[in-house]
């Protein structure tokens, strides 16, 4: 494993999978610690081309909506009824209630589910710190509508600032200041705030305008709205931040604090669907 901090992407499709990208889920790396960062719909599968669940440091969820949280529920069947062995339960961060939440589900009987034997809880709460491996992580609540976080992962000095799903806010701000890299998403098309109720999400200007206030050194736009394509994405959010910017394509891989071209993949708009 490389001693750099590194980000690869499992997958970055809302609200559901697309045929060849997964939701939202990321695997940081730096050392020998690895992180799965965000757990969406089918983001399982890709990150055992990188890591096996026993090989984990820890899991990170930004909020409980599917779209980042939905394969632990797949997760916890591994770890305890299949072919994973773990030493111990696995580190597991995530917003309030997350435990009692995935026992819900889980649950199939009178008794609850072990979830406490596969995961060892800990609940985020604004400004909550932890160290995991070589890797200090620091979570912030933003603007969701809900329990939500953002994170910064440093190690050696290189930064990587996660938004998790938020509408633009100070606490995501603060966070990214000087940060080398900022993951954030873009899944609001319109600059406009709802009919009803106040902004949920980044759009892409939006995303240009964090990283610029925040002093990012670079931006990678993720889980991008369906109606806009990662082209369009990445044009818009160029529009307000001069610095770097790439898409979350999936399978990319990109090394914190290395100039461009870190990425492994360009930003390609995806082809149309093959009807049969």
């Amino acid at each position: 494993m490389s001693d750099d901090l590194c980000l690869t992407v499992l997958g970055s499709a809302t609200p559901y999978p697309s045929v060849d990208n997964p939701c939202s889920g990321y695997l940081v790396s730096s050392r020998d610690t690895r992180i799965w960062v965000d757990a969406g719909s089918g983001t399982l599968g890709p990150l055992q081309r990188h890591a096996r669940l026993d090989e984990l440091d820890a899991i990170w969820i930004s909020h409980l909506h599917a779209d980042h949280s939905a394969d632990l529920l797949t997760a916890y069947y591994a770890v305890l009824y299949a072919d994973i062995r773990l030493a111990a339960p696995l580190p597991l961060f995530g917003p309030p209630g997350i435990a009692d939440r995935l026992a819900g589900f889980l649950t199939n009987s009178s008794t609850r589910s072990p979830l406490e034997s596969a995961f060892a809880v800990t609940e985020l709460y604004d400004g909550h710190q932890a160290t995991v491996g070589s890797v200090r992580l620091t979570s912030r609540a933003v603007s969701h509508g809900m329990p939500a976080f953002a994170v910064r992962m440093e190690a050696d000095g290189r930064s990587l600032v996660y938004s998790g799903d938020t509408a633009p806010c100070p606490s995501l701000t603060q966070l990214a200041e000087g940060c080398d890299v900022l993951l954030c998403e873009a899944d609001s098309d319109s600059a406009q705030d709802p009919a009803e109720g106040d902004p949920v999400h980044h759009t892409p200007e939006d995303a240009g305008d964090t990283a610029r206030a925040a002093g990012a050194g670079r931006l990678i736009v993720t889980h991008v709205g369906r109606s806009l394509t990662p082209r369009q994405a990445v044009t818009r959010a160029s529009a307000r931040f001069d610095g770097p910017v790439d898409h979350a394509a999936p399978g990319s891989a990109f090394t914190i604090g290395q100039a461009p071209p870190a990425a492994t993949r360009p930003v390609e708009d995806p082809a149309p669907p093959r009807l049969a």
